[in-house]
């Protein structure tokens, strides 16, 4: 479950918590300030949740305009449709709508390994050199197909997972 929290901008005004949109704009329609005023603007503060969704959150510039949609894609979006989002919007610079948001609009290769060595010896094994004689396998030089792949793959670490990944 995620947990957000309204903080009006007013200073005057208190904010809410709230788990869902509808619970978002059931307390805010009635939310007022001191002086018995609608509150109007809000920033919205992740509070509680997992931490996938926190980077979610993060990319995903979570304002009041954004909130039903956020929503939305964090109850039907899988872990892996997440972490593309976030690569892809934080490290790719892709754009998107929020009300149109689709996982598939991101073209993003996604690794998930400690290091670009670990990933060299990943295509070697899947065979993206041929095949390998056994007498040759301890003279492959892994750290520098793993130097040679940093020129076009980058790394970068969501929710506490390290991710090699590119951008075609």
């Amino acid at each position: 479950m995620t947990t957000l929290y309204a903080q009006p901008y007013d200073i005057s005004a208190s904010g809410f918590y709230f788990d869902n949109a509808e619970e978002y704009l059931k307390q805010a329609k009635v939310n007022r300030n001191d002086y018995n005023q609608p509150v109007e603007e809000y920033e919205i503060q992740f509070i509680e949740g997992e931490s996938i969704d926190v980077a979610l959150a993060n990319a995903w510039g979570l304002s009041q305009c954004s909130l039903e949609s956020f929503f939305k894609v964090t109850d039907n979006w899988s872990e892996y449709e997440k972490q593309c989002f976030i690569i892809a919007i934080g490290e790719c610079g892709y754009d998107f709508d929020p009300q149109t948001v689709n996982p598939d609009d991101f073209d993003v290769t996604l690794y998930q390994f400690r290091n670009m060595t670990e990933l060299a010896e990943h295509f070697v094994e899947e065979g993206l050199f041929g095949e390998i004689p056994k007498a040759l396998e301890w003279y492959i030089d892994y750290e520098s197909i793993a130097y040679n792949l940093s020129m076009e793959y980058a790394e970068v670490m969501i929710a506490g997972k390290n991710f090699i990944y590119i951008c075609p």
